[in-house]
């Protein structure tokens, strides 16, 4: 069996963390040294390190330590991909049922895609990726799913710097071409993959509004051997619809399941 690194001083960190998270009024450095029994110095540099993060300030203007301000932006985001699995998970149910295929939710992390929910096709062969998958930005239907909320501008920009792989021999390669699927997304509503991004497979992604940016996708995503073109399509208008409900319900509204 392979070695585990245990990671001793990030251990250490989340135990200062922890311990500040409990002591909301701030603690010495002394105090967080003799509590969690780790010499002045180790609790020194962990602190530090913390503060220059932003994970741990000083309580007005003195030399007692609580939590910062970095932490509560990672909660926060925590939360709101939270909120956004509530809203979407029966919209994903629904659009499950009426598909039969599987249906994933995502949002964008830097130059990856990263599933936060997935409704499962009933099928015994399916397509399946577990809660925290990263895809690769370009990537099939939700990539151009989320490029299509950029300026054109900015989109091909996002190309030129990143380049597009060739993850399969339709893989859509050219800057020109990719441009044209990225307009019809915008027009459509909704983005296909026919076997771009793995073999044998098909997909339709639909942006997920939320004011003047994307808070995420929904995404089908099933074989080729059970997705003709018209089905392609059919699917398409149904994870735009469905797309438009979370949309709906992340702003308060009654729409969707």
């Amino acid at each position: 069996m392979e070695a585990r690194y245990t990671a001793p001083t990030v251990r250490k960190a989340f135990e200062i963390l922890g311990l500040l998270a409990r002591n909301g009024g701030g603690l010495s450095l002394s105090d967080v040294s003799k509590t969690l029994r780790i010499s002045k110095s180790t609790a020194h540099g962990i602190v530090s390190a913390l503060e220059d993060a932003g994970a741990i300030a000083r309580a007005g203007g003195t030399k007692r330590l609580t939590l910062g301000v970095t932490l509560f932006e990672l909660g926060s985001a925590v939360r709101s991909r939270m909120d956004l699995a509530r809203a979407a998970r029966p919209i994903m149910e629904a659009l499950r049922t009426e598909t039969d295929e599987s249906v994933f939710l995502g949002v964008r992390s830097g130059d990856h895609v990263t599933i936060v929910d997935v409704a499962e096709s009933g099928h015994a062969l399916k397509i399946a990726a577990p809660v925290g998958t990263g895809i690769p930005l370009l990537a099939g239907a939700t990539g151009k799913a989320f490029l299509s909320a950029l300026s054109d501008g900015d989109a091909a920009r996002l190309v030129r710097e990143k380049g597009l792989r060739a993850y399969t021999g339709k893989s859509i390669v050219d800057p020109g071409r990719f441009a044209d699927e990225l307009a019809a997304v915008r027009r459509d509503g909704y983005s296909t993959d026919d076997e771009e991004y793995m073999q044998g497979v098909r997909a339709v992604a639909a942006p997920i509004p939320a004011g003047q940016s994307v808070a995420a996708a929904i995404w089908v995503v099933g074989f080729t051997s059970g997705i003709d073109e018209e089905r392609l399509r059919s699917i398409g208008l149904s994870t735009k619809a469905a797309a438009g409900a979370i949309s709906a319900r992340l702003a308060g509204g009654k729409e969707g399941p």
